[in-house]
């Protein structure tokens, strides 16, 4: 698909957004005491071991600050919006236009993202920020390396979420699945806890696996966990993550779009 095709879609997306504006300052407060919560069950633990999970209590403070932070940007609404679309019938429409579908609704989410950026993360940077004491990145060069992770983790959540809409097309409700992606997404993305505290044979099966690479591997980034050889090789990863899943959201839909019976009108 164009890229101008792309841009018009993801402005689309931008503008849908700003009649929910108001959602998006509440959702500064939910961040907060996200970070809020995690800060004290951190402490706590530390407390007791001032390792833990290979972390010092600075740096674990930063992994859930800016942990969350940085989820208030790749996250976006693809699988929702597929699942209402097909509830309303609204998704035929989809069919008759000239364009890919993923890149369409991808470049929409890439409008979201771009309306969060200005409505919730960066307020919710600055509020989160101020009081609690978040480092920066290590370096100037893995702050580089950092927004490429975060860039590759947007489009893999957002070619997820996709995978998970067009099972609507056949399975009409997805409400269970939904609920399902959240939270196996939350755990696994490293958001929850970081991934090091799962036992090393789980670590080496998730390996295996994109979610990591959603909010994981960009922490391992900020932090400088990782050597800049370790940090390119994490970013071919992802850039295979996303090659990958983008052929498989072709395929699927493809499939999935073979048959379609359209509900409500």
């Amino acid at each position: 698909m164009k890229l101008a095709v792309c841009r018009e879609f993801a402005r689309v997306g931008f503008v849908n957004l700003l009649a929910f504006r108001l959602r998006y300052y509440t959702g500064v407060l939910t961040y907060f005491l996200n970070v809020t919560v995690y800060y004290f069950i951190w402490k706590a633990l530390f407390a007791e071991d001032p390792h833990f999970a290979g972390f010092t209590f600075p740096e674990i403070v930063t992994y859930v600050a800016v942990g969350w932070i940085i989820r208030s940007l790749y996250f976006n609404n693809i699988d929702q919006d597929m699942a209402q679309e097909v509830l309303e019938g609204k998704i035929a429409m989809a069919l008759i236009k000239p364009v890919n579908i993923q890149w369409m609704f991808v470049s929409q989410a890439l409008g979201e993202t771009a309306f969060r950026l200005v409505l919730l993360t960066a307020p919710a940077a600055a509020v989160i920020g101020l009081v609690f004491p978040a480092r920066p990145p290590s370096s100037a060069g893995h702050a580089a390396l950092f927004l490429a992770s975060l860039a590759g983790s947007i489009l893999i959540v957002a070619m997820l979420n996709f995978l998970v809409g067009t099972c609507a097309i056949r399975l009409k409700s997805i409400l269970g699945l939904l609920r399902a992606k959240f939270f196996v997404q939350e755990l696994l993305s490293g958001l929850l806890v970081p991934l090091s505290l799962f036992p090393a044979p789980l670590q080496k099966a998730l390996a295996l696996l994109p979610f990591q690479h959603i909010g994981y591997t960009p922490m391992l980034i900020y932090l400088g966990k990782l050597s800049y050889a370790q940090c390119a090789a994490a970013l071919l990863v992802q850039a295979l993550w996303v090659a990958l899943l983008a052929a498989l959201g072709d395929w699927f839909w493809r499939v999935m779009s073979r048959r379609l019976v359209i509900q409500g009108g």
